[in-house]
Formats: C-alpha cells, structure tokens, sequence
C-alpha cells in the first residue's frame, strides 16, 4: 500500500466523552512506518514537544504525542518559567493510574488503527520529565517493545494519583527499558535511580541506565537552562539506536 502523508497535524482521541488532543507528525515519501508514541513534560504539548515528534518523524517514524491532561484543560501550551512550573504541577496532579492508562491504551490503539503505521505489534515510546515517569506505564502495553525514559522523576515514590510506586508495576513491563538521568538533576536523587536499577533487575526487565555526569533535569530541551549539548545528543543517538533495533527487526 502506498501512503501518501500530510506530515503534521492535529488529531483528536475520545477518551470516554473527553477528546484528547493528539500531534501526530508523519515522515515524508512512502509508508508504512514504525510508531512511537511521545509523552509530554508537565508543560503540555508545546513547541519543544512538537519539535521531537518531528524529529522523530523525520527519523522514519509516525510520531504521535498526546495532551494527557485533556480531562482539566485543553490546548496546554506552557514554557519554563516558575509560573509555568506550578501551572504544570497543578494539572499534573489531576492525573490518575486509571486515566493515564486509558490515555496511553488509548493512543497506542490510535496508531494500531492507523494504516500507515507497521508493525503494529512492535512500537516505541518516549517519555520526558512526567512524561518519563508514564513511559513506564506505557512499557507495560504488550505492544510497546522499546520505552525510553529522559529524566522520570518519582516513580521510587509515587505513582499518578497516590497509592503504590510505579516502580511496583515495572514487572509488567514486556520490552526493553532505556532510562537516561542527569547526575546534577535535584529531582531524582542518586538513592532513586539506584532503587529504580534494582526494581528492573529484580523482575528481569531488559534495560539499560545511563546518567550523564553534568547534566541536570531537562537536559534535552533546548529551551531549558539545562540544556546539556553532548547528552542530548548521546541521548538521542541511543533512543533511536533502540527503536531501529527493536521495531523495524519485524518490518
């Protein structure tokens, strides 16, 4: 089948009566083509959100990123100042275990359906900041083969909502882990990443840690003061490593 595609534009999701806004870019020439699916930090789906999903599509995959907090407000588009932060965190902690879910089921069904996308029992995710903290939920969807991780913070402690750590469900994970850290990063301190190590040890999870010595939080984001050049890069070169090896082995 030759796709013809429209390389970027807006989709809406229903999640029981609530449409969840989704940005889904598309490579150029002809599909199908492997999926990833990206999961925002805590300032919706803004520019540099937008900017690696079309990365990722110019990387050979349909990208799609969705507005998880569709249930609290729409159209989320924030920046990195202190005011931004609390706005964030304050939708942040609308979340819950059973909406994210419904969120990330949701979407991988999304791009399943989608015929410009194959395999559709192999795909990828991404996560950054609270993002990172739900890529590894999304891990635990059989059809998510390779989960990257930028900087999750809290999942020794929390989970969306309150009640057992995420960290508790990483058993359930099916494919392989990447979780990438900044050492200087104050939000997931050394004992956390050290916990997170041996929860995936302890239930034979396929994966990967790395912390980058002077990196801090959000080192990947260009418009972040802790914009970390080199380990953005590194980060980057081994997430698509990951999916090139791990979702186009069925295509």
């Amino acid at each position: 089948m030759v796709i013809k595609p429209k390389t970027q534009t807006w989709e809406a999701i229903d999640i029981n009566g609530s449409s969840m806004e989704t940005y889904v870019a598309i490579p150029e020439g002809t599909g199908p083509w492997p999926a990833v699916l990206v999961l925002m930090e805590i300032f919706g789906v803004n520019a540099h959100i937008r900017d690696v999903t079309e990365q990722l599509a110019k990387a050979g995959y349909v990208a799609a990123t969705i507005n998880y907090y569709h249930r609290s407000t729409p159209n989320l588009e924030l920046g990195y100042t202190d005011r931004d932060v609390a706005v964030g965190r304050k939708h942040k902690d609308t979340t819950t275990m059973d909406g994210v879910m419904a969120d990330l089921t949701a979407a991988v069904n999304y791009l399943k359906n989608r015929p410009d996308v194959s395999p559709k029992d192999a795909m990828g995710c991404v996560g950054f900041c609270y993002g990172g903290h739900l890529t590894y939920l999304a891990a635990t969807l059989p059809e998510v083969k390779a989960a990257v991780s930028f900087y999750g913070a809290g999942v020794a402690e929390t989970r969306p909502g309150g009640g057992a750590p995420t960290l508790e469900e990483v058993s359930k994970i099916h494919g392989k882990l990447l979780c990438l850290f900044g050492e200087l990063d104050p939000l997931i301190p050394h004992s956390h990443t050290i916990q997170t190590v041996r929860a995936l040890r302890d239930a034979e999870v396929e994966h990967e840690v790395v912390r980058y010595p002077d990196a801090g939080h959000g080192f990947f984001c260009n418009q972040r003061q802790d914009f970390h050049p080199f380990s953005a890069q590194d980060a980057w070169d081994r997430m698509t490593g990951l999916f090139q090896q791990e979702l186009r082995a069925s295509t």
